[in-house]
C-alpha cells in the first residue's frame, strides 16, 4: 500500500533461453528453505503453466507466537497487486458501457484539485497529479484506525496536486482509492461485492477475499519486520486502502487470476491490450518486466510486513506469485531465482556467513557519513549488538556484518564496506557505488 519500487524489475539479456521440459524444483526448495532457516523469509511461492499449478512451496509461520506454520493455502495480504482487479472492474463497467475512460472525475470529486482535468484513465495509470496519501508524515499514525470514505476524500481534496494531469506519471494509491468509490457509486454495489461477484467466484478463488483482521487460526497470517529478529508488524484498517490494497490471497489463486486475466476470461482482449498500453513505464493495474528475452507484465505489493509479486510472462504462458509475510531479503532476487528453477537456468544458493559483533566492536563505524555523488546523508549508528544505518528522511534499517568492515542489508540489496582508519565508507547498490566520508 505504501509506495514501493517496482521490485518485480528481473534482469534483462541478449541471449535467448529455451522453455524446460522440467522445473528444477529441488533446487527451489533447497533455496527457500536457505532463506527460512536463516531468517531471510518467510511466506509462499506459486509457478503455473497455462494455468496448470506446477509448484507451490510455503515456509515460516502465519503466527510466530502460536506456532502456526504457512501452508500454501494460507492466506497474506497482497497490498497493490490489489490494484490489477481494481483495474480489471473498471474495464468491465466500459465494456458494459457504465464508465467511460475519458470522461473526469469532477462529477464524483468537486472538491479534489484538477477534478475537471483529471479523466478516469489518469486513475488508472497514474497520471492524475493527485498526492499520494500512504506518502504523507503522519500516514502511519493512523493507518491502523478505520476510516470512512467523506473522511478519505476529504483528505485527497485537501492536497495540492503534485503535477498538471497526464503531464508525467508517478505512483499514487490515492488514485485507486477514488477508483474504488467510483467504481462502487457506476455498479451501485460495494467494492467488496463486486470483487466477489466479477472475479473470486467465477474464477473460483478460494483463498481470495476483501481483506479484515487477521486471524491466523482462520487461515490468515500475520506479517513481520526483522530487527534482530521477526517483530510482529501492526495492521493497517483495510477502510483505508480498500481497492488500492485490501485484498488477501495467496499465490495459487494470483497464479489463476492472472492467467485468467490473459485468457479473456475477464475482460476483452481489447481492454487487456489498454491496459498492458505503457505510458511513461505505467499500464493500467500492471507494469512490463523483463526476464532474459521474454516480457512479462503485473504488478507488486506492499502493506504492512506483507510484501508480493505477480507476473505473467506472455509468450510461455508462464506465471509466477510469491507473497510474503516477512521479508529480510532482496525479493527481485528471490523471484529472479524463482524463473531461473523454472528455465533451468544455473544460479547459486547464497551462504550466509553472519559475524557475531560487540556494541563495542561497532563504534567504530558510528557517524554521519555524505558523499559527493550524490545528495543523500546516512547517518550510522548502534542499538545493542547491531549496527543500524539511516538516509535522511527514510527510516532505519539493520546492518548484519558479513566480514571485516563489510555489512550487508540484503532486502534492499545493499552492501557497506567501511575503512575505519580513513573515516570511509563505499555503499554500493543496483550495481552502483558510492563513496561516504564522515563529517
Amino acid at each position: 500500500m505504501k509506495r514501493t519500487l517496482l521490485v518485480f524489475t528481473l534482469l534483462i539479456s541478449l541471449s535467448p533461453i529455451v522453455q524446460a521440459q522440467e522445473m528444477n524444483s529441488a533446487k527451489l526448495d533447497s533455496l527457500l528453505t536457505a532463506l527460512e532457516q536463516n531468517d531471510k523469509f518467510m511466506g509462499s511461492v506459486a509457478v503455473a503453466y497455462d494455468g496448470k499449478l506446477i509448484y507451490t512451496k510455503a515456509v515460516g509461520f502465519a503466527d510466530l507466537t502460536d506456532s502456526i506454520p504457512a501452508t500454501p493455502e494460507t492466506e497474506y495480504r497482497i497490498g497493490s497487486i490489489s490494484k490489477m482487479f481494481t483495474a480489471a472492474l473498471a474495464f468491465k463497467a466500459v465494456e458494459k458501457g457504465i464508465l467511460d475512460l475519458d470522461q473526469t472525475i469532477i462529477t464524483y470529486f468537486p472538491k479534489v484539485v484538477n477534478a475537471d482535468k483529471i479523466k478516469i484513465r489518469y486513475l488508472l495509470n497514474h497520471h492524475s497529479g493527485i498526492h499520494n496519501l500512504t506518502s504523507e508524515p503522519d500516514y502511519t499514525d493512523w493507518e491502523t484506525e478505520p476510516r470512512t470514505e467523506k473522511q478519505l476524500i476529504d483528505l485527497i481534496s485537501g492536497f495540492k496536486s503534485d503535477f498538471e494531469p497526464g503531464s508525467k506519471a508517478e505512483y499514487s494509491n490515492s488514485n485507486y482509492v477514488l477508483l474504488t468509490f467510483i467504481l462502487e457509486k457506476t455498479y451501485k454495489k460495494p467494492y467488496k461485492e463486486l470483487v466477489e461477484t466479477y472475479i473470486i467466484k467465477p474464477l473460483g478463488l478460494k483463498h481470495t477475499a476483501y481483506g479484515g483482521p487477521a486471524d491466523p487460526k482462520n487461515g490468515d497470517s500475520y506479517s513481520y519486520h526483522y530487527d534482530q529478529g521477526w517483530v510482529k508488524a501492526p495492521e493497517t484498517d483495510m477502510s483505508i486502502p480498500v481497492g488500492a490494497g485490501a485484498l488477501v490471497s495467496t499465490p495459487s489463486d494470483l497464479c489463476r487470476f492472472i492467467t485468467a486475466l490473459f485468457n479473456g476470461k475477464i475482460i476483452s482482449q481489447e481492454s487487456l491490450d489498454q491496459m498492458k498500453t505503457m505510458k511513461d513505464n505505467y499500464g493500467m493495474g500492471m507494469f512490463e518486466y523483463g526476464f532474459h528475452d521474454k516480457k512479462a507484465y503485473g504488478h507488486n505489493g506492499g502493506i504492512d510486513g506483507f510484501r508480493s509479486n505477480l507476473g505473467y510472462i506472455t509468450q510461455d504462458k508462464v506465471s509466477v506469485a510469491m507473497t510474503s509475510n516477512g521479508m529480510n531479503y532482496n525479493m527481485n532476487s528471490i523471484m529472479i531465482d524463482v524463473l531461473n528453477s523454472y528455465y533451468n537456468i544455473p544460479y547459486d544458493i547464497p551462504e550466509f556467513n553472519a559475524i557475531e559483533t560487540s556494541e563495542a566492536d561497532l563504534q567504530k563505524y558510528s557517524g554521519e557519513y555524505s558523499s559527493t555523488q550524490i545528495a543523500l546523508k546516512i547517518k550510522i549508528f548502534t542499538e545493542g549488538n547491531t549496527l543500524k544505518a539511516q538516509a535522511t528522511g527514510q527510516s532505519s534499517f539493520p546492518l548484519e556484518q558479513t566480514a571485516p568492515n563489510v555489512f550487508h542489508f540484503d532486502q534492499a540489496g545493499i552492501v557497506m564496506e567501511f575503512d575505519p582508519e580513513n573515516k570511509s565508507m563505499v555503499l554500493k547498490q543496483g550495481g552502483g557505488e558510492f563513496r561516504y566520508t564522515k563529517d
